[in-house]
């Protein structure tokens, strides 16, 4: 004898019960079929690598939920199907998490224990905590190969990061210049504009006056930052501002400084606007640096990497950013050259990583020449070769690539890919014109030579691969800085570099840099492997809006680049989840909802189902927040997945109680009855709609059909017509057959939403039915799991019955109109009661055959069905179109007159709208023909529903 469910759903152990047979069946592992796997069209989803400091959060359950419902869904299609997992070594995050470990439990720095210890102390910690969050994961039910797990920093994704490196350097696509870059004073480092958050603080104007040299007369400066005046070069005005004329070519006495500036004319400074005097600062403003290229200024960096004055402050040498600040205010002040100080609103850029104020700040840094790159990552958009969804996502992929600045690589850590360059400066008589362009000169070789001591030919033979770049020193044009790129890992040729002088390069690699290549390094590149034959490009790719400059337009980019194919050929990018009030969920504001907890409350499969009904493409997700009995967070939200669950479990339950003895053989197709073929085309209709949709990615719309066809169509209808029959010896084999199949279909079809409760109740059915074929229409292999189970589809057609589902549809509108009748009269479920249907002759055929389902499902002692039915002084009536339900005994004669009066009411209101706009000559005129008729059958049907009730009042 099967076992059965057990009374209560336990998500835990269901969940205990489905990873072990998973795992053991080693059922997410996949090869390539050169390999053994299995051979059929590949689909491939790299899953977005969580930062190694990552603990989930519901942004995580989400992102991997709608992944794994795509990758279960496509492997039950028989896709050969790789989810790749692995995780992000998040350069600047995990220093940082590391270096405050250090500092708390042994009060050192960085600096204290040097780079080698430090990178030392980051893997051990890496090794400890770094793979939380993919443990987390799998509580989710993430289905990704677990046995291929990648990291940024392994020697896989290693070796083609520093391939890349090189190929970009030997293409000159990478080069090396003092640029203004977003600086973080507090982790000492160039972060990356979209690493800026913008807040909005207060702050001030301070309106000063700059002396004219010759003491004609005083320009009048306002700034918000009155310490960066230490570092300018020039005062700006618009050449036509009427002042200009005058004043152009002046100087003017700098402020504390001692240094004459000149008055210049520039275009960007914009008439009318704040006093028409714009300081210019070229190290320390973006803006003023591009001023400052078009005059030739010169550039003063007045910071120290720490955010301190530095040499070129004079007297406010060694003070803070801040701190200066208000120094230089109460020097100005007692020398009378502060005019006012208004208070002001202000957005200033915010670090992400650290929260500490960003500077622009000016410094040698790495960059790669992104518009060459970013050109055909626009054309494969255009070329409908990479789609968005929602498509409105693809103008802010293509406005940021037609826009876009060359891509600061290199940061200021010790924690990375450390980037493959050594470099020597030399002393040459010739100065390079042309650096692109420019060989290796027999001079520069022979000034090598002499600092080698061997020649060209005979120091490079040792290099192996490598390439080589020639720059002119920006400050000193006698010198040239030699840069030589090593493309594969060989201590030998790195020994080889630094015995002869050359230093390498200090900086490491933007973490963005080695993520752009995730879906090729994972796969094994620049080897030519099997995998990356066949899993390359990959299909998907899911993540949310706020990185799609960071992220997806960069992996497009490479993609392009080393594979010369797109890495996958659609994005879906999904909304936030916020708090109830619009609110981003976060630690610090104490709103967010560890999803850990959410399945401890709920379950794993309650929380999956409830994101995936959320998710739609047109808005963030609010959810409410509430505190459980333990005062955590969790939310009424995922009620619904749980309520869901429940019913799945207890219907299925009931359902495998009503299996006992089932007999396939016994089944016969001509003996269903229409309730059979109703639900099995209402199954048909199902399976179709979800299949499309998630080959839309699609997630709210298949959820709520599936969840509509369970609890709707098989639960409320096709089981309670169901009952009956189980006590009738030649309808039970039918019944049986007929609700084991649905049952193992809707199992196949809430898989890729609920995959744990699924496979629990898959195990147990097959104890019950091992097969659930449909003999004669349907064969079924009984697989062992339902994660390889096959996905229903082409041989469900057969059961397409529109006309069928029609006619129940009819029959459960009478059945609803009597439950109605009964909810308003406060009729007990089990009183039977009487009850007619006053009908055209048309109509009785359907209402006599289907007469004992709306008995059974209605709970009638009689079904009278003619056309003209007596109505009683105590009869409740029900206008349907050209029907009428009666229920007899069950009203007060006065209480029902006053409902049909308003019923009467609201169908004269809506006749009235519509003759309306049918007497409207513009309208009948321009509206499509066939949305006139549309109201003309709207309103003649709505003045028959009037004669009804008017008949009806006139009974009464």
């Amino acid at each position: 004898m099967a076992k059965e469910l057990s009374k209560v759903y336990n998500p835990r152990e269901v969940e205990q019960l489905a990873e072990k047979l998973w795992l053991d069946a080693g059922s997410y592992h996949t090869e390539p079929p050169s390999k053994g796997g299995k051979d059929s069209k590949p689909y491939t989803i790299v899953i977005p690598p969580p930062n190694v400091t990552g603990m989930l959060h519901m942004g995580h359950a989400l992102n991997n939920t709608l992944q794994d419902v795509i990758i279960r869904f496509k492997r039950m299609q028989g896709f050969n199907t790789l989810w790749m997992p692995g995780t992000d070594h998040a350069g600047i995050a995990t220093q940082s998490v590391v270096e405050k470990k250090l500092h708390s439990e042994h009060g050192k720095t960085r600096h204290d224990v040097g780079r080698e210890g430090l990178v030392e102390m980051i893997w051990e910690w890496k090794q400890q905590y770094g793979d939380r969050i993919l443990e987390q994961l799998k509580g989710i039910g993430a289905s990704c190969d677990w046995q291929r797990t990648r990291f940024t920093l392994d020697d896989m994704c290693a070796r083609a990061v520093r391939r890349t490196f090189y190929k970009l350097f030997s293409d000159k696509l990478i080069y090396k210049g003092k640029r203004l870059v977003n600086w973080d004073p507090h982790l000492q480092t160039a972060v990356a504009d979209d690493e800026v958050v913008h807040k909005t603080v207060q702050g001030n104007f301070y309106y000063m006056k700059y002396p004219l040299s010759d003491g004609s007369r005083e320009v009048m400066i306002a700034t918000t930052r009155p310490e960066t005046m230490l570092g300018d070069t020039a005062v700006a005005v618009n050449p036509k501002d009427e002042r200009a004329e005058e004043l152009i070519g002046k100087m003017i006495d700098l402020p504390l400084t001692g240094r004459k500036i000149p008055i210049i004319a520039d275009d960007y400074v914009k008439r009318g606007e704040g006093t028409g005097f714009l300081k210019v600062t070229p190290a320390h403003d973006p803006n003023d640096y591009e001023i400052g290229l078009r005059h030739d200024l010169e550039r003063i960096n007045i910071l120290t990497p720490e955010g301190y004055i530095n040499e070129n402050g004079g007297d406010f040498e060694g003070l803070d950013r801040f701190e200066a600040r208000k120094r230089i205010v109460e020097r100005l002040q007692d020398e009378g050259l502060l005019e006012k100080i208004e208070p002001r609103e202000q957005e200033v850029g915010h670090s992400d990583r650290s929260g500490v104020i960003i500077e622009p700040y000016l410094s040698d840094q790495w960059f790669v020449s992104v518009a060459p790159l970013a050109a055909p990552a626009i054309e494969v958009l255009r070329e409908r070769r990479l789609k968005f969804h929602p498509k409105r996502y693809e103008s802010a992929y293509a406005d940021w690539l037609e826009g876009i600045r060359d891509w600061c690589i290199s940061r200021q850590l010790w924690w990375g890919h450390r980037i493959p360059i050594w470099s020597v400066e030399l002393e040459v008589e010739n100065p390079i014109e042309n650096p692109d362009a420019d060989p290796i000169s027999d001079e520069i070789k022979s000034a090598l030579s002499s600092k080698t001591g061997v020649s060209w030919l005979e120091f490079t033979e040792d290099l192996g691969e490598f390439a080589v770049q020639i720059f002119p020193d920006e400050e000193d044009p006698a010198k040239v800085r030699i840069d030589i790129c090593i493309a594969e890992k060989d201590r030998t040729a790195e020994d080889l570099l630094e015995k002869h002088g050359f230093r390498r390069d200090p900086d490491v690699l933007d973490t963005w840099f080695s993520s752009a290549l995730w879906p090729f390094s994972t796969l094994g590149w620049p080897e030519q492997t099997e995998e990356l034959k066949f899993y390359y490009p990959t299909d998907l790719l899911i993540t949310s809006r706020d990185i799609i400059t960071l992220w997806v337009s960069r992996m497009v980019m490479m993609g392009l680049y080393n594979m010369g194919e797109v890495p996958f050929s659609d994005v879906f990018i999904h909304g936030k989840i916020l708090d109830g009030n619009g609110e981003t969920m976060s630690k610090s504001k104490g709103n967010g909802i560890d999803p850990l907890a959410i399945i401890e409350h709920y379950g794993a499969d309650a929380m999956r189902f409830s994101l995936a009904n959320m998710t739609t493409e047109n808005q963030d997700m609010r959810m409410p927040v509430k505190q459980d009995e333990q005062g955590r967070n969790i939310s009424s939200k995922f009620d619904i997945g749980r309520n869901f669950c429940n019913k799945l479990w207890n219907a299925s339950r009931f359902a495998m109680m009503n299996l006992e003895n089932i007999s396939a053989d016994e089944f016969d197709a001509d003996k269903m009855d229409m309730t059979d073929r109703w639900i099995l085309s209402r199954l048909e209709d199902t399976v179709c709609y979800v299949t499309d949709m998630l080959g839309e990615y699609k997630f709210s719309e298949p959820a709520g059909a599936i969840y509509r066809f369970f609890w709707n169509d098989l639960c409320d209808w096709y089981l309670e017509w169901g009952k009956p029959r189980m006590k009738d010896d030649s309808e039970r084999p039918i019944f049986q057959n007929v609700l084991a199949f649905l049952l193992d279909n809707t199992l196949r079809l809430m898989h890729p939403f609920m995959p744990f409760i699924t496979e629990g109740i898959f195990q147990t059915l097959a104890e019950y039915a091992p097969s659930r074929p449909l003999k004669g229409l349907v064969k079924r292999s009984g697989e062992e799991l339902l994660i390889e189970a096959a996905w229903p589809g082409s041989e469900l057609e057969q059961f397409r019955n529109p006309d069928i589902e029609q006619q129940i549809n009819e029959v459960q509108t009478i059945v609803k109109s009597i439950r109605e009748v009964r909810s308003q009269y406060n009729i007990a479920p089990k009183q039977k009661i009487k009850a007619g249907i006053s009908a055209p002759e048309s109509y009785q055929p359907l209402y006599e055959k289907c007469k004992e389902l709306i008995v059974n499902l209605a709970g009638l002692e009689s079904l009278e069905i003619a056309e003209n039915i007596e109505r009683q002084g105590t009869t409740a009536t029900n206008v349907i179109g050209e029907i009428e339900v009666f229920v007899h005994g069950v009203i007060d004669p006065d209480a029902e007159k006053k409902r049909l009066e308003k019923q009467k009411q609201d169908l004269v209101k809506a006749a009235k709208g519509v003759e309306g706009r049918l007497s409207n000559e513009s309208y009948v005129k321009n509206a499509p023909p066939a949305i006139v008729q549309d109201s003309r059958n709207k309103l003649a049907e709505l003045k028959e529903q009037i004669e009804a009730v008017d008949k009806l009042l006139e009974e009464l």
